[in-house]
């Protein structure tokens, strides 16, 4: 099991997506969607924890965003993980931990990015926050033991690359295009224009 960690934290950080996910079967981990999910759009994030563009559009992007199409019904966020490296693995196994409370807890990562990626002992300061967030130590050891999850979390990264060559993080899918990176809400605010208006 070490060895089999240690070869998932070497692949992270080497920016590599696995070829398959081996091990214990897979968990599900599930698509996280705000807003209404019969919202007539989708607007699909592919995001890692650890990346400082990712958290630049939650922070100054998104609540434009989610003003304009979100809480109007008109689209629905939906987040999927895909995380770049260990701390961010990390991050992205905890939040699903954390339930109904899981954009809470993405909420916390982002804001705080620079906190906990700047510590001497990033996962020990992601675990903190968890525990702030209201998960208990228990509840946190037996998340982070959780392969399946693991995996699942790894898996859900390896789709995004392999059926959406999803390469950078963050990335938007909206309709029929792929916007990549925190273009700003003017410009992201058009792609979904464009794509609510195709879909008439």
């Amino acid at each position: 099991m070490a060895k089999r960690r240690g070869f998932l934290a070497l692949t992270l950080a080497a920016g590599v997506v696995l070829a398959s996910v081996s091990g214990s079967q897979a968990a599900e981990v599930k698509e996280r969607v705000m807003g209404d999910p019969n919202a007539p759009l989708a607007i699909v994030e592919y995001a890692s924890y650890s990346c400082p563009h990712c958290a630049a559009f939650h922070d100054e992007t998104l609540p434009t965003i989610k003003a304009r199409y979100i809480d109007t019904g008109k689209a629905k966020l939906v987040y999927r993980e895909f995380p770049l490296d260990q701390s961010a693995l990390t991050a992205s196994v905890l939040a699903q931990c954390a339930g109904d409370r899981y954009f809470q807890f993405s909420d916390a990562f982002f804001s705080s990015q620079a906190e906990w990626a700047g510590a001497a002992d990033p996962k020990a300061a992601l675990v903190n926050l968890a525990r702030l967030g209201g998960l208990s130590p228990d509840q946190i050891d037996a998340c982070l033991a959780d392969e399946a999850m693991t995996d699942a979390v790894l898996q859900m990264r390896l789709d995004g690359a392999q059926k959406h060559e999803i390469a950078s993080t963050p990335s938007f899918l909206i309709g029929d295009d792929l916007v990549a990176g925190d273009v700003g809400p003017e410009a992201m605010s058009a792609a979904i224009d464009k794509a609510l208006a195709a879909k008439g």
